[in-house]
């Protein structure tokens, strides 16, 4: 390397040095005048988009009707006659059941036949299960008593 080249390399060379100073010096007073972190501002900045609140139920056990078990429940398979559930209305199809008296079809329903599983799935009490077969069954031609609340 030549004379002539040292002398442009090293004015090159400190000058990167002088700029990479200041730099550094300037990062230092920089941090040193930022305000420090408020726990608060973080823990408004990370708390959670929303909140899960559980409200209590709107009817409680034991007092639904007859009809609201079946529209919430058993109408699925007996409006629609899926899984050979008799449908609501077909007196022909509920005749023999009917035979059986309420007890034994609240029996039935109680333990599950063939595609109903028991209770039909639902977490009706026994009152508001007789009061949903009274229900299907009256309007199959039974002329069951609705049964009372214990």
């Amino acid at each position: 390397m030549s004379d002539e080249h040292k002398f442009k390399l090293v004015p090159l060379i400190a000058g990167t040095v002088v700029v990479v100073a200041i730099l550094v010096t300037l990062a230092v007073v920089i941090s040193r005048d930022s305000k420090q972190v408020d726990e608060e501002e973080v823990n408004a900045r990370i708390q959670p988009v929303a909140k899960v609140e559980l409200a209590a139920a709107g009817a409680t056990s034991g007092s639904r009707s007859g009809e609201q078990i079946v529209q919430a429940v058993c109408g699925a398979c007996h409006m629609t006659g899926a899984g050979g559930a008799p449908k609501i209305g077909d007196s022909a199809a509920w005749g023999p059941r009917i035979a059986l008296g309420l007890d034994g079809l609240l029996k039935s329903a109680l333990a599950g036949k063939n595609a109903m599983p028991p209770r039909g799935g639902s977490d009706a009490t026994d009152t508001e299960l007789a009061r949903a077969i009274v229900y299907m069954a009256n309007k199959s031609g039974a002329s069951f008593k609705e049964p009372k609340a214990p």
